[in-house]
């Protein structure tokens, strides 16, 4: 099961792909109840100004602290960037890291983020950039700027070698989660190993198949709940921490209300492994 500690939320909102509507979501998406708010400083696919935008609005309105929140945000190599870059491309790789964060805490308007995380590796490989960008995230997290770090978009195969270059753990990985590659089985049972949080996401758009299939349409009869709460639920299940882009009032609802969908151990061993 993902690692328990009071400043991690069961559920996180994830801002990808908002542009001019992230400050209003993220605002709403606190109002109904998330805590747990994840973006990237990577204007290509987030508007990490927006996130900002929507925090400022939940704390005048006495909706939220900043002590109720888990702000996650992400540090992108330039080749994952468009021309909006929140550092000097010609700096180094640890001054780029450094002036991303700088960048992000601004957007944010926090001193701290609670996860910085590298936002895909260099390559198909745990390359010498990629051990160059996580000891300069570790020397923001030892100046107090985030208090966990994590790494993203990662395969078995990086994670087996950062450990073997010595490298920290990370506090989370986040992956886009497919039903047809297990779930990403191996990458979950390293992190539960190393009591690292598997933090996923796409848990409904990547696995429509799923979500349509009778088995999850049943158990969601049985349950008097939604397709995507069981999914929901059954990721909490098998140590996901579940992350929801959805841009849905009554969507949001639903998602949080996955917390009391219960589903017997039977149920989600047959989610995770289907016959035939």
């Amino acid at each position: 099961m993902p690692v328990e500690h009071p400043l991690v939320p069961d559920f996180i909102y994830g801002t990808a792909w908002k542009e001019d509507r992230t400050a209003a979501l993220t605002e709403l998406a606190l109002r109904m109840g998330f805590r747990g708010i994840d973006t990237a400083n990577q204007r290509r696919h987030y508007f990490e100004a927006g996130v900002g935008e929507g925090l400022a609005a939940a704390y005048r309105d006495g909706l939220v602290t900043r002590d109720d929140l888990f702000l996650q945000t992400k540090f992108t190599y330039q080749r994952g960037q468009d021309h909006r870059l929140p550092y000097d491309p010609e700096a180094s790789l640890s001054v780029q890291v450094a002036q991303s964060l700088a960048s992000s805490l601004e957007h944010l308007g926090t001193n701290y983020v609670d996860s910085f995380v590298l936002h895909g590796p260099s390559s198909s490989y745990w390359a010498e950039a990629d051990a160059q960008v996580w000891e300069a995230m570790g020397k923001e997290r030892d100046a107090g700027r985030t208090r966990f770090l994590g790494v993203s978009n990662v395969s078995l195969l990086h994670l087996e070698q950062m450990t073997a270059a010595h490298s920290e753990a990370p506090a989370f990985v986040q992956n886009r989660c497919f039903a047809r590659l297990g779930w990403d089985r191996d990458v979950r049972q390293f992190c539960r190993e190393r009591n690292i949080t598997y933090q996923g996401f796409s848990l409904l758009t990547a696995n429509m198949e799923v979500v349509r299939h009778p088995l999850i349409g049943n158990l969601a009869a049985r349950s008097n709940a939604t397709p995507a709460q069981v999914i929901f639920s059954f990721a909490r299940r098998i140590g996901v921490l579940p992350l929801t882009g959805t841009s849905n009032a009554e969507h949001m609802k639903q998602d949080l209300a996955s917390r009391d969908v219960e589903l017997s151990w039977e149920e989600v061993q047959a989610i995770e492994f289907p016959a035939g």
